[in-house]
């Protein structure tokens, strides 16, 4: 990671400031993306990646920082099923933005195919792409299965399958190891940067002794955000990638003229997610639909502990939510998050984030 990231892993260890990049505008800390392409009940998945296509140019002109999508399988509402694919076509349509993966379930692949993949992405894209990983299948036990035919059993290995994708990203096998005489094409002067994601401590540990920057799920496990950041900061080891911590959180976050528009709109993402754990994912449905569902004791319950998780409001009142997120966790940097319907909403939710955070452009 460069100072608008690195492309090459020097010598010497390199500062958290630097994975930070340029200062942009009068934001008090960088501000990127997550995105799924949200496939809402009305819309198909080409019009989902389109509406995706759209953002990403857009939160170039805003100025947000990193622009990242997710791998998902078994899920209608999720269109980001390869990220490599669709990165490759952010990054044709895009000049300057970060872009990467938030992530690659690396147990569902072959290390090889992962460095290959994102060794083509940053030849395309020089300077530009960012590979975060994560441990999780990103589906359901039955479609995990069947993506990892033939493949290591499951995340047990982790850190085994990290530690072969780095030897591949940078060519540097020991000698005598059975892969030391393969490469992984293309093979340039730069890499891209290797991040860990995670919701629990497994990640953030790892991320610390390896010296990697780390990104937590606090969009999905808000109770666990702070003792994992703790882990990950207790346990860093400075390395050729980081001289000191650096981590970001990825955040639900919904923005409209008011809180109770925002809170309507919301709603739709939280029915969504109440289906998913219920074993019965599909489109975001919409707003009307979330408002007119018929809610038990529990599922209220439940719709009532995600949104309590999530920033929404007026544009002001998301950018103090998240500046005192920051504060509270303490992260180099925030990612959010808008997996609502309607791409016109998501659209406006992530533009007004960008001004009221103050962000240059938006």
């Amino acid at each position: 990671m460069t100072t608008e990231d690195h492309q090459e892993r020097g010598p010497e260890p390199q500062t958290g400031a630097a994975i930070r990049g340029t200062a942009r505008g009068t934001a008090p800390a960088p501000l990127s993306i997550l995105d799924l392409a949200t496939v809402g009940v009305g819309y198909t998945p080409s019009e989902a990646l389109a509406a995706t296509t759209t953002l990403a140019r857009s939160a170039e002109e805003w100025g947000y920082h990193r622009f990242w999508v997710a791998e998902h399988h078994g899920m209608p509402g999720v269109a980001s099923s390869t990220p490599a694919v669709l990165l490759a076509h952010l990054g044709a349509r895009t000049t300057t933005l970060r872009l990467g993966s938030g992530g690659v379930m690396l147990p569902n692949h072959a290390p090889l195919a992962i460095a290959e993949q994102f060794g083509l992405l940053e030849a395309l894209h020089p300077g530009r792409i960012d590979l975060g990983l994560g441990r999780a299948p990103g589906t359901d036990p039955a479609t995990a299965r069947a993506l990892r035919r033939g493949l290591a059993e499951g995340a047990d290995d982790f850190p085994q399958q990290l530690a072969e994708l780095t030897h591949f990203l940078d060519g540097d096998f020991p000698a005598g190891h059975p892969y030391a005489r393969l490469t992984a094409v293309p093979q340039g002067d730069g890499r891209p940067p290797v991040w860990l994601l995670g919701s629990s401590g497994f990640s953030a540990q790892l991320a610390g002794r390896l010296g990697l920057p780390f990104a937590f799920a606090h969009h999905f496990s808000s109770t666990n955000t702070l003792p994992a950041l703790d882990l990950y900061r207790s346990s860093f080891r400075p390395s050729a990638v980081l001289d000191e911590p650096y981590a970001l959180i990825g955040v639900s976050a919904v923005a409209a003229d008011d809180e109770a528009s925002a809170r309507r709109l919301a709603r739709s993402a939280a029915l969504g997610m109440l289906r998913l754990r219920r074993g019965n994912p599909g489109p975001i449905p919409t707003p009307e639909e979330a408002e007119a569902y018929p809610y038990s004791p529990l599922e209220a319950d439940f719709v009532d502990d995600w949104l309590g998780n999530v920033v929404l409001g007026a544009p002001g009142e998301v950018a103090d939510g998240l500046e005192a997120l920051r504060k509270r966790t303490g992260v180099d940097e925030l990612m959010v998050t808008s997996h609502i319907h309607g791409h016109e909403a998501r659209h406006r939710s992530y533009g007004l984030i960008a001004k009221a955070y103050g962000l240059t452009g938006a």
